[in-house]
């Protein structure tokens, strides 16, 4: 495994962080695909093994049953002080009311750190922009947060870089802690982060943690062939169908070059990742050991300036997704 500093942080952690969205209780939530229990504790305890020092989940995974799931999967396979552990705030909980106001952050904060059984996160991360809470009120309360010991650090995911950069500005004029991580979309077929976030994130040292770098398992398989979480994943479809053809060229460039290096799909999409000089550590699910092991050989796979020209030449500006 390799290793790398979060940011600005004294954090070091695993070049991949294990996506905690799989695990949770299928019949909890809206994700019927999700591994229970009994199904999730082994690829956790897999990824520790293999290194793994960073797990991202979120209070609203599959209601709350993710934050459970994880965080008695880690007590027993893991010291805590050895462990990165990540969770959000937005999304509406059974009992909890969803965004960043005041009673919501404090509410949801508490119900976390009770779910994963721990008494601080090292990384709490809003989980989209609150276009109904004033950013002072959602700052102030994420600084409260953090002087109460309750988070280490706070993060941000998926909003526009103006709305980044007013946060950052907020935080300094009022010396309250500061983001220090951008979680978003960011994947061969979907590179919009690139023009405004991404130098933004560059020149204040942000570390920036890619969701969905495989395109929700698009880049991972033929173009075109559905699984059965894609079937019945409604939000994929949102952020990619619109693009489906542009896109398909490009799957097919990875293909190639998979087939030159004679590795699966997923491992070329995550070399290309990797070698972005702003990505700190994609975010990575897994549903079967096989998809961790896919995504650690990864980080053995070095791409040619040729190749990476080619995996990206196909690509065609468009709408960025994934922001509500």
């Amino acid at each position: 495994m390799q290793y790398t500093i979060l940011g600005k942080t004294g954090l070091n952690v695993s070049r991949l962080c294990l996506g905690c969205m799989t695990f949770g209780e299928p019949d909890r939530g809206t994700h019927a695909w999700t591994l229970p229990e009994e199904s999730s504790r082994p690829i956790i305890k897999q990824a520790l093994e293999a290194g793994i020092n960073f797990f991202d989940t979120a209070n609203s995974y599959s209601d709350g049953s993710s934050e459970e799931i994880v965080g008695r999967a880690l007590k027993d396979f893991a010291k805590r002080d050895e462990i990165i552990v990540a969770t959000k705030v937005y999304n509406a909980v059974t009992g909890l009311k969803p965004g960043l106001s005041r009673a919501s952050i404090l509410q949801s904060i508490d119900d976390s750190l009770r779910r994963l059984g721990i008494e601080y996160v090292d990384l709490l991360q809003i989980h989209r922009w609150d276009y109904e809470t004033p950013i002072e009120e959602t700052l102030e309360t994420l600084n409260d947060v953090v002087k109460a010991g309750k988070a280490r650090f706070i993060g941000a995911s998926s909003m526009h870089a103006h709305q980044f950069k007013q946060a950052l500005d907020v935080s300094a004029q009022n010396g309250w802690a500061s983001f220090v991580s951008m979680q978003d979309q960011y994947n061969l077929i979907q590179r919009e982060e690139e023009n405004e976030m991404y130098p933004l994130c560059l020149e204040k040292g942000i570390a920036v943690l890619p969701w969905s770098p495989l395109a929700r398992g698009k880049l991972t398989r033929p173009w075109g062939e559905t699984t059965a979480r894609s079937v019945s994943d409604s939000f994929a479809k949102t952020l990619y169908d619109a693009t489906d053809e542009a896109d398909g060229k490009i799957a097919e460039h990875v293909g190639k070059i998979a087939e030159d290096h004679g590795v699966p799909q997923a491992q070329i999409a995550l070399a290309w990742i990797l070698s972005k000089q702003v990505v700190t550590a994609p975010i990575i699910g897994a549903s079967r050991p096989a998809h961790l092991t896919d995504a650690i050989g990864a980080l053995d796979v070095t791409l040619s300036a040729e190749e990476i020209a080619e995996l990206e030449m196909a690509y065609v500006p468009h709408e960025a997704t994934g922001f509500k």
